[in-house]
């Protein structure tokens, strides 16, 4: 048994995130030595599944959906979904490195007079650059 001090320096994840998971369904512990919470040697592996599906970019509610007490049980369709989302923000992320590089050794006398900087300048405002899933308006804030 591993106490949740072990789990939290073993894991790297902060022992009041271990206890949020814990409240949220997506571990749990075995029991208490006192006031402190036990856990099962393979809470570790569970808990990578969860930083790993928090990379990718799931939430901690679709992450829930695909954990059970035998282990994961992930939709292949679902998966397929995640890795087109991150396909379509790794071109929107492309875009914006390029925009960035050029902007920085564009030679016209305003980014606003530069036809490369305006056609990124289009995308955000159309919505086909987002940030965080959202388009931005033209005053940055998330519309």
């Amino acid at each position: 048994m591993l106490e949740i001090s072990d789990v939290a320096k073993q894991s790297g994840i902060p022992a009041s995130t271990l206890r949020y998971y814990e409240e949220r369904g997506l571990i749990r512990s075995a029991g208490r030595r006192g006031l402190r919470r036990l856990f099962e040697p393979d809470v570790l592996e569970r808990l990578g599944l969860i930083s790993l599906g928090r990379a990718a970019g799931f939430t901690l509610e679709e992450i829930a959906a695909m954990m059970s007490e035998e282990g994961p049980r992930i939709e292949r369709a679902a998966l397929v979904s995640k890795a087109d989302e991150l396909d379509e923000k790794i071109r929107q992320m492309t875009i914006m490195r390029d925009g960035l590089r050029h902007a920085a050794k564009c030679r016209a006398p305003s980014h606003m007079e530069c036809p490369s900087f305006r056609r990124i300048l289009r995308a955000a405002m159309t919505g086909k650059i987002s940030v965080k899933d959202r388009p931005m308006g033209l005053s940055g804030r998330k519309s």
